[in-house]
């Protein structure tokens, strides 16, 4: 990368191009996005970054949302960016549009930058201050490999993905006071919201290449952007009466996003990097991360995040409001939202992005293959105190059959739930049983929030099993119900046998007393707890949540006899 810090041919993005990685610039990685299986990112929460501030963004504007189903399954189908848009894309990176303006130092128009940025008391920061996973401030992680005291030196291309980073998900910890902001007292700002994308539950639609995963995030638009939609890099040619505030001036404002691309680039932050020589080139060193751009409300029309309906809403709030991803919980485990593609007829309950319920359109109307790769990451952060730390980053990416998506066909989606629904009641019976022995060694059951408890083992174990179950059931169609049936049978032994082996474990740690178990008085009513009625108890619960695999057990044991005799 040139001292000017070039994105458009620069090395910015690590890319993954018939089995070996390299680093390529914005131009080659659209040009070439048919040839690249996926891009190696540092985070989970890096892939909705790149995608939402950089490639997502130049391709709406250069070549136009998509119309019609029609008109997305004529891009989807060729696989590549045609000549045509392929010459339209490298004039819109070029010299005489808007390839002056992806420039990460330049002088006067740093990219997703404030040119001449200064603090109040004059300071800069450690460039730590752009990446969670490094102690900077508050927020001092667990493992951090270096303290604040350390010097983090940033290459140009990791510096570009960890500053549009803080623009999507940085805390809502105080920030400097920037020269020039009226809204700036005591030299910084305060009451800060963390990032856009801090608050919402993010569901990235994947394909086998970045042009497949990049026509999957690309929304059907009927009515075209509206005109002052504009991305970060071009905000002066908004009118007048949006431009009160710019993104390129330390003012900041609360406002709504003026349409998709406003939405995707949306500056949440004003920020400015400062660099050094060092004997492996130009680094980034130092930083300034001021208040930015406060986002009103996440519209609707977001592509990127799941909902929570409301039947009856506070007032002044909203029906739908975004989702987050819960801390702990498998990809998998979270089915249930996903494929949640129809408003809850009554009370509340989630509802699925924008783009997993174009997809399923799309594969209704057969623009998009049934048995096609389809995948789905997610990710999200946990923030602490008061949203000023990172606690937890939360990601995954797990294989999504396509036809699960079909809102009017939904026998293939009520499976899968069953499946989810199993796993959880075995999961919460298994921690019953935890607790009924301790209760009948004399002890107490374990608090909500506190100790291990033998669930989160047994989910885990299941894992590699649904993603299994997952990818078989890519190709299944609705005629195959033995199949199906086949599927789901497996899927239930193996809950079973897992359940059963971790229950064995339990009792087998359970101490002698438990045997003998006691009696426990709740008001007028008495309760025996007793090792051998707490593995009944169990047994008989796995039997009814898992009666596929119950009737298999039954059948095979009636054989057995039948042939003895």
């Amino acid at each position: 990368m040139d001292v000017n810090g070039d994105l458009v041919h620069g090395a910015v993005l690590t890319a993954v191009i018939d089995g070996s990685t390299e680093r390529v610039g914005l131009m080659r990685a659209l040009s070439e996005a048919h040839r690249i299986q996926r891009l190696e990112l540092p985070v989970h929460t890096m892939l909705p970054v790149v995608l939402r501030q950089l490639l997502l963004p130049i391709m709406l504007d250069a070549l136009k949302a998509p119309r019609s189903r029609q008109e997305w399954a004529t891009r989807f189908r060729h696989g590549a960016f045609s000549d045509e848009e392929l010459g339209r894309l490298e004039h819109y990176l070029s010299p005489q549009a808007y390839g002056d303006r992806f420039r990460l130092f330049d002088a006067e128009r740093p990219f997703a930058q404030v040119p001449g940025l200064t603090a109040l008391n004059g300071e800069t920061k450690s460039a730590a201050q752009l990446v969670p996973s490094v102690a900077s401030g508050n927020n001092v992680p667990l493992f951090s490999a270096l303290s604040e005291a350390d010097e983090l030196l940033l290459e140009p291309g990791d510096a570009l993905l960890w500053l549009l980073h803080a623009h999507c998900w940085d805390t809502a910890s105080i920030k400097t006071g920037a020269a020039g902001d009226p809204q700036a007292a005591g030299g910084k700002t305060t009451g800060n919201p963390t990032g856009p994308l801090g608050q919402l539950g993010i569901v990235v639609p994947t394909g086998r290449t970045l042009y497949e995963t990049l026509l999957l995030n690309t929304p059907i638009v009927a009515d075209r952007l509206a005109a002052e939609d504009r991305p970060q890099w071009a905000w002066d040619e908004r009118p007048t009466a949006l431009a009160s505030t710019s993104p390129a001036t330390p003012a900041w404002s609360q406002r709504p996003a003026h349409g998709l691309l406003d939405l995707l680039t949306f500056q949440a932050r004003r920020i400015r990097l400062f660099t050094c020589e060092t004997e492996q080139g130009l680094r980034v060193n130092r930083v300034i991360v001021a208040a930015g751009d406060r986002l009103t409300r996440t519209p609707l029309e977001d592509p990127h995040t799941v909902w929570q309906h409301t039947a009856k809403p506070k007032k002044d709030q909203p029906r739908q409001r975004p989702r987050r991803h819960l801390s702990g919980r498998a990809a998998w485990q979270g089915l249930s939202t996903l494929l949640a593609l129809n408003l809850p007829e009554q009370g509340d309950g989630p509802y699925t992005s924008l783009l997993l319920r174009q997809i399923g359109d799309l594969q209704a109307d057969t623009v998009l293959s049934a048995q096609h790769p389809l995948g789905a990451e997610t990710s999200g952060l946990e923030y602490g105190t008061q949203s000023a730390v990172v606690e937890n980053v939360i990601g995954d990416d797990l294989p999504l059959p396509v036809q699960a998506l079909l809102a009017q066909d939904p026998w293939l989606r009520e499976a899968l739930l069953e499946c989810v629904d199993q796993a959880d009641k075995a999961a919460r019976a298994l921690d019953g049983l935890n607790n009924d022995l301790r209760r009948a060694a004399g002890g107490d059951p374990l608090p909500r929030d506190k100790g291990s408890r033998p669930s989160a083992q047994f989910l885990q174990s299941l894992d590699s099993t649904m993603r299994r179950l997952l990818v078989g059931l890519r190709t299944v169609d609705a005629d195959d119900v033995e199949l199906l049936e086949r599927a789901q049978l497996a899927w239930e032994q193996s809950v079973h046998n897992k359940a059963v082996r971790d229950a064995d474990l339990l009792l087998a740690a359970a101490p002698p007393r438990a045997v003998v178990g006691r009696t426990v008085r709740n008001g007028d009513k008495e309760f025996v707890y007793r090792s051998g009625k707490a593995i009944g108890s169990f047994r008989s619960k796995l039997a009814d949540l898992l009666p596929r695999a119950t009737d298999e057990s039954r059948a095979v044991a009636a054989r057995g006899k039948g042939s003895a005799a």
